[in-house]
């Protein structure tokens, strides 16, 4: 059976011994260690930045990145968010990471609530591969979609349509033969295809006793279907009209199963259920979801905005500006901003962990989106050291303020206070929006 290490952000991981239990240091076998290096290595070349950093010459620390790498020698590592500076927050952690994703994401789940993911206590990857596989099953249950398939053969009794050219062409002594063309209804097509390759990627990587008595049981059912050769092509075949509709809750699985949907894709020979996200993005993507979701009628949310530059040089832009989100309602407009790093609200002299180059960034983005004169927004995970916003920041005499708000995960809310949300200004965004 494969080894399971789980951990959080920034770990660091050594060939030595360490302390059973901790989630920021944990011991892994020398062949993980070296494979964890090429494939830093790999992310780096890639344009991404480093999954690790080396710490000494047998310790890495781990960078802002959640999910499970699988290597090549069986050594599986889960990599927790590290939401919280308490130790032994295991289940608490990885039930975090399977509603962000899910979230930010869009997965369905046909059980929805918080109950659901504390009844499946597992590794990342075994949660992902169950979902999978109660998605696929219920579609099996509902019934696989067959397709018509022209097939052209040779057969001792006409069936069909005859061949009438091929049929002239037959040599002496078999004309006894039947050159015929006929339709065979079959399941084989791209998105049962596709299914198949997901499902015997789960058959080969999983652990977990239900998911492999499930996904075997799935795998006898969808034996004549063959898997797919050519993931991009099939995927791009996918169809989602009306008839493909019950199709549709377990695409999002199949694609994350076989790395259409993960951020980051591992690359190189060795291909097991690995599932990577940048921590930063995930966070981004799981307030921009929830936010949406609460917002008043009439507002709107835009993500990524592309529109403004810093500055230009001779007549072209330079140092493009994209605040992670803008909120619109009539003729306000707030810029907000995601950053994941624990704050402390009591430590006031080292600035509470606020980095000055954010303050640069979003002071550029008050001049370039909003002329001067607004509302700032920097949104934070809300922490036992962080529960409520802390007093403005104002710049420009009083016409740009900047507000550090907490983001309380477990309820997915901005964590508000009755002077920021009694702010004229701020009062559709925290009242209506957040409340």
């Amino acid at each position: 059976m494969n080894d399971i290490i789980t951990v959080r952000e920034y770990a660091r991981l050594t060939t030595d011994p360490v302390e059973a239990g901790s989630l920021d240091r944990a011991r892994v076998p020398q062949s993980a260690f070296d494979y964890l290096c090429e494939l830093s290595v790999s992310f780096s070349r890639g344009g991404a930045s480093v999954l690790v950093q080396q710490d000494g010459s047998r310790a890495l620390k781990l960078d802002s990145y959640v999910g499970v790498i699988e290597t090549p020698c069986g050594t599986r590592l889960e990599i927790l968010p590290k939401h919280t500076e308490r130790d032994g927050c295991r289940e608490e952690s990885r039930t975090l990471l399977q509603r962000m994703i899910q979230a930010a994401l869009r997965l369905p789940n046909r059980k929805v609530g918080a109950a659901d993911l504390q009844l499946f206590d597992a590794p990342l990857s075994e949660w992902v591969m169950r979902q999978f596989l109660e998605a696929l099953d219920y579609l099996v249950k509902r019934g696989l979609r067959f397709d018509y398939q022209r097939v052209e053969e040779e057969q001792r009794f006409l069936r069909g349509q005859l061949n009438v050219v091929g049929q002239m062409r037959q040599p002496p002594g078999r004309q006894h033969h039947f050159q015929i063309r006929h339709d065979i209804l079959l399941p084989d097509r791209p998105e049962n295809r596709l299914l198949k390759r997901a499902l015997e990627k789960v058959c080969q990587s999983t652990q977990e006793p239900g998911n492999w008595r499930l996904g075997h049981e799935l795998r006898s059912l969808l034996q004549e279907i063959p898997a797919s050769r050519d993931l991009r092509q099939d995927f791009n075949k996918w169809r989602n009209d009306r008839l493909m509709a019950h199709y549709a809750p377990v695409r999002p699985w199949c694609e994350l199963i076989l790395g259409e949907q993960s951020p980051l894709s591992v690359t190189g020979d060795w291909r097991g259920i690995s599932l990577l996200f940048p921590m930063e993005r995930l966070f981004e993507q799981y307030v921009e979801v929830l936010l949406r979701a609460e917002l008043p009628a009439g507002a709107q949310l835009l993500p990524q905005r592309r529109s403004k530059y810093l500055c230009t040089h001779d007549t072209d832009d330079f140092f493009q500006l994209r605040p992670d989100l803008l909120l619109k309602d009539g003729e306000q407009t707030w810029v907000l901003d995601t950053k994941w790093k624990l704050l402390n609200a009591g430590d006031r002299k080292n600035h509470y962990g606020l980095s000055q180059a954010d303050f640069y960034q979003l002071f550029a983005y008050g001049h370039r989106y909003l002329p001067g004169e607004g509302e700032l927004v920097l949104i934070y995970p809300s922490t036992e050291r962080f529960r409520a916003p802390l007093e403005p920041f104002v710049f420009e005499q009083g016409k740009l303020t900047l507000w550090v708000v907490p983001f309380e995960l477990e309820e997915g809310r901005l964590e508000l206070t009755s002077s920021v949300a009694g702010k004229p200004e701020l009062a559709t965004l925290f009242s209506e929006a957040c409340a």
